[in-house]
């Protein structure tokens, strides 16, 4: 559906050439241009007017095959020599024929005129020339400009589209995590631990930053940085075994920019898939490293249920938005690895924030 849009968007704005008010504009100035030469300055008579009319017809032709065959046909194509060719080819055929046939024409239509040629035919030439060259330069400025409307549209749409699209995306992650979250107050609730109150402090701030600060283009590192650290400490509180989650972090700059919620997702499905609160097993292990332009994440997980598919398992709801999200933000730019063995599931995530 979106694609399809995409077509007729584009379809409209290639039939923005109105022939009627192009021509009319173009031939008017024509026409007062060379009526002002014609007449020399002095006010036009109407042997003036006729003389005009006649070679304003007579350039007419020459222009309107270059218009709509000439330049349709060869040079919007790219046929650059064959319309430089065609071009003059025209031009010094009817520059010839008006020299040739201007002056018994008119002398044949209006016999109560006497008509003297206003111009030579080297002049004849010349103008034509320059009528010719100018115009399509007209011409080519008018594309130009509508060419440059219609990707201006097309780009707006594709922003509005995109912009759509993760909005989307993020509606779906919120209601995840929340569901998630609420199991935890859930099971705190029923033990009744005394660090309930804490547990909703913490579930208050993650909730914060995952619906109204990461609501934004990019966030920084650090932020993220604390969101992660954030919800470790929120699932300390339903995890009896303590340092459930390693985190390794190795940062150059924390003001570095990155999309907002492609971490948690990870973190979560780790916690969800790779931890069993009836035993003990090894932690999570997450590394996040950057330098200049590049940022890497991977995060590692105890495969507890190698024997049912845990890769489809894992490429639920939290996994298909981070491909999403980074196919719209980061086109060819990133690295998204999901690899498994009978031990151990992890992923892999890099990023490369050079937009130039």
């Amino acid at each position: 559906m979106q694609d399809l849009s995409f077509k007729l968007l584009v379809k409209r704005s290639n039939n923005y050439h109105r022939p009627l008010l192009f021509n009319s504009g173009l031939w008017s100035l024509a026409f007062i241009i060379l009526l002002f030469v014609f007449s020399k300055g002095n006010p036009p008579i109407t042997i003036d007017f006729i003389y005009t009319v006649t070679f304003i017809i007579a350039l007419s032709i020459p222009t309107s095959i270059n218009f709509y065959i000439l330049m349709p046909r060869l040079l919007k194509k790219e046929q650059y020599i064959a319309y430089g060719l065609c071009f003059f080819l025209n031009l010094l055929v009817f520059a010839f024929l008006s020299s040739w046939l201007i002056q018994p024409v008119l002398d044949t239509l209006f016999t109560s005129f006497f008509f003297i040629s206003y111009l030579s035919n080297e002049n004849i030439l010349f103008v034509f020339t320059i009528f010719l060259i100018a115009s399509t330069l007209i011409k080519l400025a008018e594309d130009w400009f509508y060419f440059n409307k219609s990707e201006n549209k097309i780009l707006k749409q594709k922003n509005k589209q995109i912009e759509s699209q993760l909005s989307a995306l993020r509606a779906q992650i919120n209601p995840h995590f929340l569901f998630n979250s609420l199991n935890v107050i859930y099971a705190l609730a029923l033990e009744k631990k005394d660090d309930i109150t804490n547990a909703i402090v913490q579930l208050s701030d993650i909730l914060r930053y995952v619906i109204y600060d990461s609501d934004t283009e990019q966030v920084t590192l650090r932020d993220e940085i604390t969101l992660l650290k954030n919800y470790i400490a929120f699932q300390n509180h339903r995890i009896k075994t303590p340092h459930m989650a390693r985190l390794e972090i190795d940062i150059e700059d924390e003001d570095f920019k990155i999309y907002p919620m492609l971490l948690l997702p990870l973190l979560e499905n780790s916690y969800k898939h790779g931890i069993d609160t009836s035993k003990i097993t090894r932690p999570i292990t997450i590394k996040m490293s950057q330098v200049g332009i590049n940022f890497e994440f991977s995060i590692a997980n105890v495969n507890l249920d190698n024997k049912n598919q845990l890769v489809e398992k894992h490429s639920g709801i939290g996994l298909e938005n981070i491909r999403n999200n980074l196919n719209l933000v980061y086109p060819n730019r990133h690295q998204f690895e999901v690899s498994k063995t009978s031990e151990q599931f992890k992923v892999r995530l890099s990023i490369n924030n050079d937009i130039s």
